[in-house]
């Protein structure tokens, strides 16, 4: 479909999906959830995408948050909706079942930030900001940013993030534990290809079942995880994939993984 807010591209099995609002400095507003969604499905159901990376157009930012304009005229019903949009959008990225990369250049702040938090890896620029300033709007964040901030750097950090709406550099996010790696400006795409080159090439089914059992599997007691992880250990001996990269590694040969 033609996208009015985003831009797709690929290259070999990496699906690049970019938010396309420069002027807005990539603003999310109802259309771009609502396309992004379109897109996640797409790529869910490509068999060809085996990994995504997620983007923002232009220098200045990922995305600067939701957009305020749309917001100002909410009522409370609206701006319920608008949050469980956010949210559905940001579950079916983290449950896509394959490895989506955030690629993170300049502000990534409010929805931005926690567009990039329910992605599985962030990589950024050191000239990146991240932050959750929605108590500086007389707000709380509403697409996750309470709970995933919470789930990836502690209570702590999230609650310094949100009560201050301060917020912090590149490097202090991946002291933090949102940030996967900081590099600078000029080697951000190479990283970002590199990392997406290697999850594409990896067997897909497990990293289905690595997605699933962390993401899934870490919200339940620890004998629930392992009984979970056991369960999908076991799983991956019926695929064809399995016996692909065992008797790869046997023959000392690079294994050649079918999604099967």
């Amino acid at each position: 479909m033609a996208y009015r807010n985003l831009e797709i591209g690929n290259r070999g099995a990496v699906r690049t999906i970019t938010v396309n609002r420069p002027d807005k400095l990539n603003a999310l507003n109802r259309d771009t959830l609502n396309e992004l969604g379109i897109a996640f499905a797409q790529a869910a159901q490509d068999d060809a995408v085996r990994a995504v990376v997620l983007a923002g157009a232009g220098d200045k930012a990922f995305v600067a948050g939701a957009d305020i304009a749309e917001m100002h005229g909410y009522t409370p019903a609206q701006a319920q909706g608008f949050s469980r949009a956010g949210q559905r959008l940001m579950t079916s990225i983290e449950r896509l079942g394959k490895p989506v990369v955030a690629r993170v250049q300049g502000f990534a702040l409010g929805g931005g930030m926690e567009l990039a938090m329910a992605c599985h890896l962030r990589v950024a620029s050191e000239k990146a900001r991240f932050g959750q300033p929605e108590i500086n709007l007389g707000l709380i964040p509403g697409f996750g940013g309470t709970q995933r901030l919470l789930r990836l750097a502690g209570r702590g950090a999230a609650l310094e993030l949100c009560l201050t709406g301060a917020p912090v550099t590149a490097q202090r996010a991946y002291e933090l534990g949102i940030v996967n790696r900081v590099v600078a400006a000029e080697a951000l795409d190479e990283t970002v290809d590199a990392l997406a080159d290697q999850l594409a090439a990896a067997a897909p089914l497990a990293a289905a079942g690595i997605l699933d059992a962390v993401l899934q599997g870490g919200e339940t007691p620890l004998d629930q995880g392992l009984e979970f992880e056991t369960q999908g250990f076991a799983l991956m001996f019926a695929t064809e994939d399995m016996r692909e990269g065992t008797g790869a590694f046997l023959e000392k040969r690079k294994a050649a993984f079918k999604g099967r």
